[in-house]
């Protein structure tokens, strides 16, 4: 199953004095999900990462990259869809809408983020995000 993947549980990932490092990195290892993202949020992983880990953080991250570890996705009207969601809801930003804009393309409810305001946005399918590690 796809599952949206937002930067603050990339960055708890690769920062291991994160409080949240050890839940997210049971949940990935057991996890068998497909981590996609979007091209904005990835911007922000490679800057965050590279803020609290340094460059062995970054280079980590971007081995994890190589090797498939997550996918990266954009569409045609990718920027339209996310605009469309950022002015319905404001707080998010651009980062997070494109989140909610990619669940409606790979047609998911589930997303791995630390981010509660999450839990106040539905799907673009009008469904409740659950909210991954918390909700499994």
């Amino acid at each position: 199953m796809t599952v949206v993947l937002d930067t603050s549980a990339v960055v708890a990932l690769y920062d291991g004095s994160d409080p949240d490092h050890g839940a997210l990195a049971e949940w990935v290892e057991v996890a068998d999900e497909d981590l996609v993202t979007t091209p904005l949020a990835l911007a922000e992983m490679d800057y965050l990462v590279r803020r609290r880990g340094g460059d062995p953080g970054r280079r980590a991250l971007w081995r994890d990259l190589d090797a498939g570890a997550y996918a990266v996705r954009w569409w045609a009207d990718g920027l339209a869809e996310t605009l469309r969601v950022a002015r319905r809801h404001p707080f998010l930003g651009l980062t997070d809408a494109s989140l909610v804009a990619l669940a409606g393309i790979v047609r998911t409810t589930r997303i791995v983020t630390l981010d509660d305001h999450f839990r106040s946005v539905p799907t673009p399918g009008g469904e409740a995000f659950v909210v991954l590690p918390a909700d499994a």
